[in-house]
């Protein structure tokens, strides 16, 4: 088994100039090479493989300044939207970033998205509890979303009730402080202060897999506690929501 994990992480109306999201960048890339060396080397996307190898980048604060004063990565006067890959070419290997940051939308909200490598259940590289709940933190203390999950596609389907976003948990499921308390859970269950930013809940030390009815059982039952306590506001207004 091989499903793709990723870790999404939104936060709501929040403008920012280029030097401000640029210094965010800066701070993620940097705490998030130190969870694994396959985050280390970064390329610009491009629309071949062969094209992106040529365009690597030093994630500094003056790079993303850089790239952020580029039209292709301006979202017309309204924030930025920039994607990355690791550069590894091999099938399942690497993963990518994408991000939209500093816009002051209220339809949508502000992301990062990080897809990790496709990696066989005993043969895990990235896709392990110390490598996701650093890159976890990593987003958490760079970017200071609302709410962020840790999850493979088949548990998001799962659990999520139509993608409306901040109502679900994943494998690993982060609230900031301003979301409320996480109260007490029963293990496996951990929680975890980040710093003064938020509160990082892990259902599992291992990877949660959504063909194991156990894990997918304290999924909900964690859903439930949670939900009773108040930690499932939506992330944009139902009015203005689109899928995301």
């Amino acid at each position: 088994m091989s499903e793709r994990y990723e870790i999404k992480a939104y936060w709501g109306h929040r403008p920012e100039s280029a030097d401000e999201c640029a210094r965010r960048a800066e701070t993620f890339f940097r705490l998030l090479g130190e969870c694994h060396p396959d985050f280390a080397r970064w390329y610009e996307k491009s629309n071949s493989a062969r094209k992106a190898l040529q365009l690597g980048f030093e994630p500094t604060r003056d790079t993303f300044i850089s790239f952020f004063g580029r039209e292709k990565y301006q979202i017309l006067d309204d924030g930025f939207e920039f994607d990355a890959w690791t550069g590894h070419v091999e099938q399942g290997r690497g993963g990518s970033v994408m991000l939209g940051c500093g816009s002051k939308a209220e339809f949508a909200p502000n992301f990062l998205w990080l897809v990790l490598p496709k990696e066989a259940l005993g043969q895990e590289r990235v896709v392990t509890g110390p490598v996701v709940s650093g890159a976890m933190r990593a987003v958490a203390v760079a970017w200071e979303p609302e709410w962020a999950v840790a999850t493979a596609d088949g548990l998001w389907d799962e659990l999520s009730g139509g993608s409306q976003l901040g109502c679900f948990v994943g494998w690993m499921t982060y609230f900031s402080r301003d979301r409320g308390e996480v109260p007490v859970l029963p293990a496996p269950v951990r929680v975890e202060s980040v710093g003064d930013k938020g509160t990082l809940v892990i259902l599992t030390p291992e990877r949660l897999i959504p063909s194991n009815p156990e894990h997918v059982a304290l999924a909900w039952r964690t859903q439930r506690a949670l939900k009773e306590q108040g930690l499932f506001r939506l992330m944009v207004p139902p009015a203005s929501r689109r899928k995301v």
